[in-house]
Protein backbone atom coordinates (compact mmCIF):
# COMPACT_ATOMS: atom_id res chain seq x y z
CA UNK A 1 0.00 0.00 0.00
CA UNK A 2 1.41 3.69 -0.93
CA UNK A 3 1.46 5.91 1.63
CA UNK A 4 1.42 9.45 0.95
CA UNK A 5 1.56 11.54 4.00
CA UNK A 6 4.19 14.27 2.60
CA UNK A 7 1.76 14.92 -0.50
CA UNK A 8 -1.13 15.61 1.68
CA UNK A 9 1.09 17.81 3.79
CA UNK A 10 1.98 19.77 0.95
CA UNK A 11 -1.65 19.99 -0.48
CA UNK A 12 -2.49 21.37 2.92
CA UNK A 13 0.42 24.22 2.63
CA UNK A 14 -1.17 24.75 -1.20
CA UNK A 15 -4.26 24.84 -0.30
CA UNK A 16 -3.64 27.92 1.58
CA UNK A 17 -2.58 30.09 -1.20
CA UNK A 18 -3.57 28.25 -4.19
CA UNK A 19 -7.72 28.11 -4.91
CA UNK A 20 -8.30 24.62 -4.54
CA UNK A 21 -4.24 23.82 -3.86
CA UNK A 22 -4.12 23.22 -7.76
CA UNK A 23 -3.36 25.32 -10.62
CA UNK A 24 -5.37 23.63 -12.91
CA UNK A 25 -8.33 21.96 -11.85
CA UNK A 26 -8.22 18.00 -12.90
CA UNK A 27 -5.13 17.75 -10.76
CA UNK A 28 -7.08 18.62 -7.56
CA UNK A 29 -8.28 14.90 -7.71
CA UNK A 30 -12.21 16.35 -6.96
CA UNK A 31 -13.76 13.72 -9.51
CA UNK A 32 -11.99 10.39 -7.83
CA UNK A 33 -11.48 11.77 -4.19
CA UNK A 34 -8.12 11.47 -2.15
CA UNK A 35 -5.10 13.61 -1.82
CA UNK A 36 -3.30 14.90 -5.22
CA UNK A 37 0.32 13.05 -5.70
CA UNK A 38 3.03 15.75 -5.41
CA UNK A 39 5.86 14.80 -8.09
CA UNK A 40 9.59 15.66 -7.45
CA UNK A 41 10.96 14.47 -10.18
CA UNK A 42 10.38 12.22 -13.66
CA UNK A 43 13.11 9.94 -16.09
CA UNK A 44 11.37 7.99 -18.96
CA UNK A 45 8.51 6.49 -17.92
CA UNK A 46 8.59 7.28 -14.08
CA UNK A 47 6.85 9.58 -11.93
CA UNK A 48 9.00 9.31 -8.25
CA UNK A 49 6.40 11.53 -5.73
CA UNK A 50 7.74 13.59 -2.63
CA UNK A 51 6.80 10.10 -0.43
CA UNK A 52 9.52 8.41 -2.31
CA UNK A 53 6.79 6.51 -4.54
CA UNK A 54 7.31 5.37 -8.04
CA UNK A 55 4.54 5.08 -10.70
CA UNK A 56 4.35 4.59 -14.15
CA UNK A 57 2.99 7.49 -16.05
CA UNK A 58 -0.10 6.93 -18.29
CA UNK A 59 -0.73 11.06 -18.75
CA UNK A 60 2.82 12.19 -19.37
CA UNK A 61 2.27 15.44 -18.73
CA UNK A 62 -1.29 15.45 -21.02
CA UNK A 63 0.59 14.36 -23.94
CA UNK A 64 3.91 15.96 -24.45
CA UNK A 65 6.53 13.57 -23.42
CA UNK A 66 5.74 11.14 -26.45
CA UNK A 67 9.50 9.93 -25.74
CA UNK A 68 9.60 10.24 -21.90
CA UNK A 69 10.45 12.40 -19.04
CA UNK A 70 13.93 13.99 -18.76
CA UNK A 71 14.33 13.48 -22.52
CA UNK A 72 18.10 14.11 -23.03
CA UNK A 73 18.14 16.02 -26.26
CA UNK A 74 15.55 17.87 -24.87
CA UNK A 75 16.81 18.72 -21.22
CA UNK A 76 20.71 19.51 -23.01
CA UNK A 77 18.73 22.08 -25.15
CA UNK A 78 17.02 23.76 -22.67
CA UNK A 79 20.27 23.76 -20.15
CA UNK A 80 22.12 25.16 -23.57
CA UNK A 81 19.65 28.34 -24.62
CA UNK A 82 19.22 28.89 -20.94
CA UNK A 83 22.92 29.93 -20.67
CA UNK A 84 22.48 32.18 -23.32
CA UNK A 85 19.38 34.60 -21.61
CA UNK A 86 15.89 32.87 -20.96
CA UNK A 87 13.55 35.57 -22.47
CA UNK A 88 13.82 38.91 -24.41
CA UNK A 89 10.64 39.96 -26.14
CA UNK A 90 12.26 40.03 -29.40
CA UNK A 91 13.32 37.93 -32.51
CA UNK A 92 15.52 34.64 -32.29
CA UNK A 93 16.46 32.22 -35.04
CA UNK A 94 15.54 29.56 -33.08
CA UNK A 95 11.42 31.14 -34.06
CA UNK A 96 12.34 30.54 -37.84
CA UNK A 97 13.88 27.02 -37.33
CA UNK A 98 11.25 25.02 -35.39
CA UNK A 99 8.64 27.27 -37.66
CA UNK A 100 10.46 25.78 -40.92
CA UNK A 101 10.73 22.09 -39.59
CA UNK A 102 7.25 22.22 -37.94
CA UNK A 103 6.22 23.18 -41.95
CA UNK A 104 7.98 20.72 -43.24
CA UNK A 105 6.62 18.01 -41.30
CA UNK A 106 2.74 18.89 -41.30
CA UNK A 107 0.76 18.61 -44.99
CA UNK A 108 -0.92 21.79 -46.15
CA UNK A 109 0.32 24.56 -43.66
CA UNK A 110 2.53 27.30 -44.97
CA UNK A 111 2.84 29.69 -41.95
CA UNK A 112 3.05 29.40 -38.21
CA UNK A 113 2.56 31.47 -35.26
CA UNK A 114 3.75 30.57 -31.82
CA UNK A 115 1.90 31.12 -28.28
CA UNK A 116 2.09 29.97 -24.71
CA UNK A 117 -0.47 27.40 -24.27
CA UNK A 118 -3.18 25.15 -26.65
CA UNK A 119 -5.76 27.49 -25.39
CA UNK A 120 -4.00 31.11 -26.56
CA UNK A 121 -3.43 28.76 -29.89
CA UNK A 122 -7.33 27.65 -30.13
CA UNK A 123 -8.36 31.32 -29.05
CA UNK A 124 -6.55 32.96 -31.43
CA UNK A 125 -7.57 30.60 -34.15
CA UNK A 126 -11.09 31.10 -33.71
CA UNK A 127 -10.47 34.54 -33.89
CA UNK A 128 -8.23 34.50 -36.81
CA UNK A 129 -11.61 32.41 -38.79
CA UNK A 130 -14.00 34.97 -37.37
CA UNK A 131 -12.13 38.06 -38.94
CA UNK A 132 -11.14 36.28 -42.02
CA UNK A 133 -14.62 34.88 -43.00
CA UNK A 134 -16.14 38.80 -41.44
CA UNK A 135 -18.75 35.83 -39.33
CA UNK A 136 -19.28 35.62 -35.67
CA UNK A 137 -21.03 32.25 -35.02
CA UNK A 138 -18.58 28.73 -34.22
CA UNK A 139 -19.45 25.69 -34.46
CA UNK A 140 -17.74 23.36 -31.64
CA UNK A 141 -18.43 19.89 -30.34
CA UNK A 142 -19.73 18.72 -26.88
CA UNK A 143 -17.42 16.97 -25.06
CA UNK A 144 -14.43 18.61 -26.92
CA UNK A 145 -12.15 20.97 -25.42
CA UNK A 146 -10.41 23.64 -27.06
CA UNK A 147 -9.25 25.25 -23.33
CA UNK A 148 -10.77 28.17 -21.10
CA UNK A 149 -11.43 30.62 -23.24
CA UNK A 150 -14.77 32.56 -23.54
CA UNK A 151 -15.80 31.06 -26.19
CA UNK A 152 -15.78 27.10 -25.56
CA UNK A 153 -17.36 27.33 -22.11
CA UNK A 154 -20.49 26.69 -23.42
CA UNK A 155 -23.47 23.81 -22.96
CA UNK A 156 -27.17 23.55 -23.51
CA UNK A 157 -28.05 24.33 -27.17
CA UNK A 158 -30.41 21.56 -27.84
CA UNK A 159 -32.23 21.45 -31.88
CA UNK A 160 -30.67 23.51 -34.83
CA UNK A 161 -31.86 27.30 -33.19
CA UNK A 162 -31.21 26.45 -30.20
CA UNK A 163 -27.86 29.14 -28.36
CA UNK A 164 -25.91 27.49 -26.16
CA UNK A 165 -25.59 28.83 -22.63
CA UNK A 166 -22.63 29.21 -20.39
CA UNK A 167 -21.37 26.68 -18.14
CA UNK A 168 -18.98 28.78 -16.50
CA UNK A 169 -19.59 32.04 -14.29
CA UNK A 170 -18.24 34.98 -16.10
CA UNK A 171 -18.50 34.07 -19.63
CA UNK A 172 -21.55 36.11 -21.20
CA UNK A 173 -24.58 35.14 -22.63
CA UNK A 174 -23.53 37.61 -25.55
CA UNK A 175 -20.17 34.99 -25.59
CA UNK A 176 -22.84 32.13 -25.68
CA UNK A 177 -24.76 32.99 -28.42
CA UNK A 178 -21.85 32.68 -30.47
CA UNK A 179 -21.46 29.27 -30.07
CA UNK A 180 -23.27 26.52 -31.33
CA UNK A 181 -23.28 23.16 -29.59
CA UNK A 182 -22.38 19.79 -31.87
CA UNK A 183 -22.52 16.41 -31.25
CA UNK A 184 -19.27 14.30 -31.98
CA UNK A 185 -19.60 11.72 -34.67
CA UNK A 186 -22.66 13.02 -36.03
CA UNK A 187 -22.53 14.81 -39.38
CA UNK A 188 -26.65 14.94 -39.73
CA UNK A 189 -26.75 16.97 -36.41
CA UNK A 190 -23.84 19.85 -37.80
CA UNK A 191 -26.00 20.22 -41.30
CA UNK A 192 -28.72 20.84 -39.38
CA UNK A 193 -26.75 23.58 -37.64
CA UNK A 194 -25.24 25.30 -40.63
CA UNK A 195 -28.98 25.00 -42.35
CA UNK A 196 -30.08 27.30 -39.59
CA UNK A 197 -27.49 30.06 -39.45
CA UNK A 198 -26.84 30.21 -43.12
CA UNK A 199 -23.67 32.62 -43.71
CA UNK A 200 -23.51 33.53 -40.68
CA UNK A 201 -20.50 30.50 -39.42
CA UNK A 202 -17.28 31.45 -39.12
CA UNK A 203 -16.05 28.20 -39.18
CA UNK A 204 -15.75 24.48 -37.19
CA UNK A 205 -13.39 23.57 -34.33
CA UNK A 206 -13.18 20.17 -33.12
CA UNK A 207 -10.62 17.40 -31.89
CA UNK A 208 -9.95 15.30 -34.83
CA UNK A 209 -9.81 12.76 -31.81
CA UNK A 210 -11.41 13.88 -29.49
CA UNK A 211 -9.53 13.41 -25.81
CA UNK A 212 -11.43 14.90 -22.79
CA UNK A 213 -14.51 12.53 -23.17
CA UNK A 214 -11.69 9.57 -22.90
CA UNK A 215 -9.98 9.23 -26.08
CA UNK A 216 -13.09 8.83 -28.90
CA UNK A 217 -11.77 8.19 -32.47
CA UNK A 218 -13.66 10.07 -35.38
CA UNK A 219 -16.17 7.11 -37.49
CA UNK A 220 -15.25 6.58 -40.68
CA UNK A 221 -15.87 9.45 -43.48
CA UNK A 222 -16.75 11.89 -40.12
CA UNK A 223 -13.68 14.14 -40.90
CA UNK A 224 -14.07 13.34 -44.25
CA UNK A 225 -17.99 14.67 -44.10
CA UNK A 226 -17.09 17.52 -41.83
CA UNK A 227 -14.88 19.01 -44.57
CA UNK A 228 -17.22 18.68 -47.13
CA UNK A 229 -19.86 20.40 -45.25
CA UNK A 230 -16.93 23.95 -44.51
CA UNK A 231 -16.44 23.55 -48.25
CA UNK A 232 -20.24 24.00 -48.85
CA UNK A 233 -20.99 26.45 -46.87
CA UNK A 234 -17.66 28.52 -46.73
CA UNK A 235 -17.09 27.40 -43.13
CA UNK A 236 -13.46 27.12 -41.86
CA UNK A 237 -12.49 23.90 -40.72
CA UNK A 238 -10.10 24.12 -37.32
CA UNK A 239 -8.62 21.31 -36.18
CA UNK A 240 -7.54 21.62 -32.46
CA UNK A 241 -4.86 18.92 -32.55
CA UNK A 242 -3.09 20.25 -29.42
CA UNK A 243 -3.12 16.22 -28.58
CA UNK A 244 -2.94 14.71 -31.66
CA UNK A 245 -0.47 16.71 -33.61
CA UNK A 246 2.73 15.37 -33.76
CA UNK A 247 1.72 12.09 -31.55
CA UNK A 248 -0.87 10.01 -33.75
CA UNK A 249 2.05 10.74 -37.03
CA UNK A 250 4.59 12.71 -37.92
CA UNK A 251 1.94 14.87 -39.83
CA UNK A 252 -0.62 15.24 -36.88
CA UNK A 253 -4.22 13.93 -37.71
CA UNK A 254 -4.18 15.35 -41.30
CA UNK A 255 -1.56 12.97 -42.12
CA UNK A 256 -3.49 10.35 -40.23
CA UNK A 257 -7.01 10.93 -41.81
CA UNK A 258 -6.08 12.40 -45.42
CA UNK A 259 -8.01 14.89 -44.47
CA UNK A 260 -6.36 19.00 -44.89
CA UNK A 261 -7.93 21.31 -41.98
CA UNK A 262 -8.06 25.02 -42.69
CA UNK A 263 -6.21 26.00 -39.50
CA UNK A 264 -4.52 23.69 -37.19
CA UNK A 265 -3.69 24.48 -33.64
CA UNK A 266 -0.68 22.54 -32.07
CA UNK A 267 0.23 22.55 -28.19
CA UNK A 268 2.06 19.60 -25.89
CA UNK A 269 4.78 17.70 -27.69
CA UNK A 270 5.51 20.71 -30.11
CA UNK A 271 7.31 22.66 -26.82
CA UNK A 272 9.12 19.07 -25.90
CA UNK A 273 6.95 19.93 -22.20
CA UNK A 274 7.46 23.16 -21.56
CA UNK A 275 4.71 26.03 -21.93
CA UNK A 276 4.03 26.70 -25.85
CA UNK A 277 1.17 26.24 -28.55
CA UNK A 278 0.88 27.26 -32.18
CA UNK A 279 -1.62 27.79 -34.99
CA UNK A 280 -1.10 27.27 -38.68
CA UNK A 281 -2.68 27.45 -42.21
CA UNK A 282 -1.96 28.32 -45.64
CA UNK A 283 -0.74 32.02 -46.68
CA UNK A 284 -4.25 33.31 -47.41
CA UNK A 285 -5.46 32.93 -43.83
CA UNK A 286 -2.18 33.61 -41.91
CA UNK A 287 -1.40 37.44 -43.39
CA UNK A 288 -5.05 38.40 -42.03
CA UNK A 289 -2.64 38.29 -38.84
CA UNK A 290 -0.95 41.25 -37.53
CA UNK A 291 1.49 42.63 -38.34
CA UNK A 292 0.85 42.41 -41.90
CA UNK A 293 -2.84 42.30 -41.53
CA UNK A 294 -5.61 43.07 -39.94
CA UNK A 295 -6.35 40.63 -37.09
CA UNK A 296 -4.79 40.95 -33.69
CA UNK A 297 -2.66 38.84 -31.65
CA UNK A 298 0.31 39.04 -29.79
CA UNK A 299 2.37 37.85 -26.51
CA UNK A 300 5.28 38.96 -25.02
CA UNK A 301 6.68 35.36 -24.37
CA UNK A 302 5.29 33.85 -27.63
CA UNK A 303 8.56 32.21 -28.90
CA UNK A 304 10.33 32.00 -25.77
CA UNK A 305 13.59 30.64 -26.67
CA UNK A 306 13.55 27.79 -24.16
CA UNK A 307 9.98 26.61 -25.17
CA UNK A 308 11.55 26.78 -29.06
CA UNK A 309 14.91 24.79 -28.31
CA UNK A 310 12.87 21.91 -26.16
CA UNK A 311 10.26 21.99 -29.18
CA UNK A 312 13.05 21.51 -31.63
CA UNK A 313 14.89 19.24 -30.35
CA UNK A 314 11.63 17.23 -29.86
CA UNK A 315 10.29 17.57 -33.59
CA UNK A 316 13.88 17.19 -34.84
CA UNK A 317 14.25 13.42 -33.01
CA UNK A 318 10.48 12.89 -34.08
CA UNK A 319 11.39 13.84 -37.77
CA UNK A 320 14.36 11.62 -38.02
CA UNK A 321 12.89 8.79 -36.55
CA UNK A 322 9.13 7.84 -38.10
CA UNK A 323 9.87 4.71 -36.39
CA UNK A 324 8.64 5.90 -33.45
CA UNK A 325 5.19 6.26 -34.41
CA UNK A 326 4.80 2.50 -35.38
CA UNK A 327 6.80 1.89 -31.98
CA UNK A 328 3.84 3.80 -29.88
CA UNK A 329 1.05 2.05 -31.81
CA UNK A 330 2.24 -1.71 -31.35
CA UNK A 331 2.84 -0.71 -27.67
CA UNK A 332 -0.62 0.79 -27.26
CA UNK A 333 -1.94 -2.24 -29.26
CA UNK A 334 -0.53 -4.41 -26.63
CA UNK A 335 -1.57 -2.37 -23.73
CA UNK A 336 -4.97 -2.40 -25.34
CA UNK A 337 -5.16 -6.11 -25.75
CA UNK A 338 -3.91 -7.40 -22.42
CA UNK A 339 -6.02 -4.96 -20.21
CA UNK A 340 -9.43 -5.80 -22.02
CA UNK A 341 -8.31 -9.79 -21.44
CA UNK A 342 -7.62 -9.69 -17.82
CA UNK A 343 -10.73 -7.09 -17.50
CA UNK A 344 -13.06 -9.68 -19.64
CA UNK A 345 -11.48 -12.00 -17.47
CA UNK A 346 -12.80 -11.00 -14.21
CA UNK A 347 -16.27 -9.71 -15.88
CA UNK A 348 -15.96 -6.08 -15.95
CA UNK A 349 -18.16 -4.53 -17.77
CA UNK A 350 -15.86 -2.45 -20.46
CA UNK A 351 -14.89 -0.93 -23.52
CA UNK A 352 -11.37 0.30 -24.43
CA UNK A 353 -11.00 2.97 -27.35
CA UNK A 354 -7.70 3.13 -28.83
CA UNK A 355 -5.79 4.99 -31.88
CA UNK A 356 -2.58 5.35 -32.25
CA UNK A 357 -1.06 6.15 -28.87
CA UNK A 358 -3.95 7.17 -26.72
CA UNK A 359 -6.38 4.68 -25.33
CA UNK A 360 -8.98 4.98 -22.55
CA UNK A 361 -10.74 2.57 -20.50
CA UNK A 362 -14.78 3.17 -19.92
CA UNK A 363 -17.03 0.74 -17.61
CA UNK A 364 -19.63 0.89 -19.96
CA UNK A 365 -21.05 -1.89 -22.20
CA UNK A 366 -21.71 -0.32 -25.38
CA UNK A 367 -19.98 1.69 -27.74
CA UNK A 368 -18.48 5.21 -26.64
CA UNK A 369 -18.52 7.59 -29.99
CA UNK A 370 -19.92 10.90 -28.23
CA UNK A 371 -20.04 12.86 -24.66
CA UNK A 372 -23.48 11.18 -24.14
CA UNK A 373 -22.26 7.63 -24.34
CA UNK A 374 -19.06 8.67 -22.37
CA UNK A 375 -20.44 10.22 -19.74
CA UNK A 376 -23.02 7.01 -18.64
CA UNK A 377 -19.98 5.05 -18.04
CA UNK A 378 -19.78 3.65 -14.01
CA UNK A 379 -17.93 6.33 -12.28
CA UNK A 380 -17.40 4.54 -8.91
CA UNK A 381 -16.11 1.98 -10.83
CA UNK A 382 -13.62 4.14 -12.27
CA UNK A 383 -13.07 5.90 -8.93
CA UNK A 384 -11.87 1.71 -7.49
CA UNK A 385 -9.91 1.12 -10.66
CA UNK A 386 -8.19 4.86 -10.29
CA UNK A 387 -7.32 4.23 -6.59
CA UNK A 388 -6.39 0.69 -7.24
CA UNK A 389 -3.91 1.41 -10.00
CA UNK A 390 -2.20 3.96 -8.22
CA UNK A 391 -1.71 1.78 -4.87
CA UNK A 392 -0.32 -0.56 -7.84
CA UNK A 393 2.34 2.04 -9.13
CA UNK A 394 0.23 3.06 -12.06
CA UNK A 395 -0.24 6.26 -12.74
CA UNK A 396 -3.46 7.39 -14.82
CA UNK A 397 -5.91 10.13 -15.22
CA UNK A 398 -7.91 11.54 -12.04
CA UNK A 399 -10.96 11.28 -14.30
CA UNK A 400 -12.71 9.31 -16.36
CA UNK A 401 -12.87 11.47 -19.49
CA UNK A 402 -9.35 11.92 -19.59
CA UNK A 403 -7.00 9.86 -22.26
CA UNK A 404 -3.92 7.79 -21.37
CA UNK A 405 -0.75 9.03 -23.33
CA UNK A 406 1.29 6.28 -24.03
CA UNK A 407 5.22 7.25 -23.91
CA UNK A 408 8.01 5.08 -26.17
CA UNK A 409 9.85 5.25 -22.88
CA UNK A 410 7.85 2.52 -21.79
CA UNK A 411 9.09 -1.06 -22.73
CA UNK A 412 6.90 -4.33 -22.40
CA UNK A 413 7.75 -5.20 -18.96
CA UNK A 414 6.00 -1.70 -17.53
CA UNK A 415 3.44 -2.67 -20.00
CA UNK A 416 3.14 -6.42 -18.77
CA UNK A 417 3.36 -4.68 -15.20
CA UNK A 418 0.32 -2.52 -15.57
CA UNK A 419 -1.75 -5.63 -17.19
CA UNK A 420 -0.70 -7.10 -14.13
CA UNK A 421 -1.75 -4.43 -11.88
CA UNK A 422 -5.62 -4.09 -13.80
CA UNK A 423 -5.53 -7.69 -12.75
CA UNK A 424 -5.75 -7.34 -9.42
CA UNK A 425 -7.40 -4.44 -8.90
CA UNK A 426 -9.85 -5.96 -11.67
CA UNK A 427 -10.48 -9.03 -8.58
CA UNK A 428 -11.54 -6.16 -6.81
CA UNK A 429 -14.16 -4.04 -8.72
Amino acid sequence: MMRYQRSSALFKEAEKVIPGGVNSPVRAFKAVGGTPIFVESAKGAYLYDADGNDFLDYINSWGPMILGHAYPPVVNAVIEKAKKGTSFGMPTEIETKIAELAIQMVPNIDKIRFVNSGTEACMSAVRLARGFTKKDKIIKFAGCYHGHSDSFLIQAGSGAITFGSPNSPGVTKGTAKDTLLATYNDLGNVEELLLANKNEIACIIIEPVAGNMGCIPPKTEFLEGLRHLCKAHNVLLIFDEVMTGFRLARGGAQELFKVQADIVCYGKVIGGGLPVGAFAAREEIMNFLAPIGPVYQAGTLSGNPLAMAAGFAMLTELNNNPSIFTSLKEKTAYLHKGLSEVLHKNQIIHTINRIGSMLSVHFFEDEVIDFDSAVKGNNETFKKFFHGMLNEGIYIAPSAFETWFITDALNYADLDKTIAACNRVAKSL
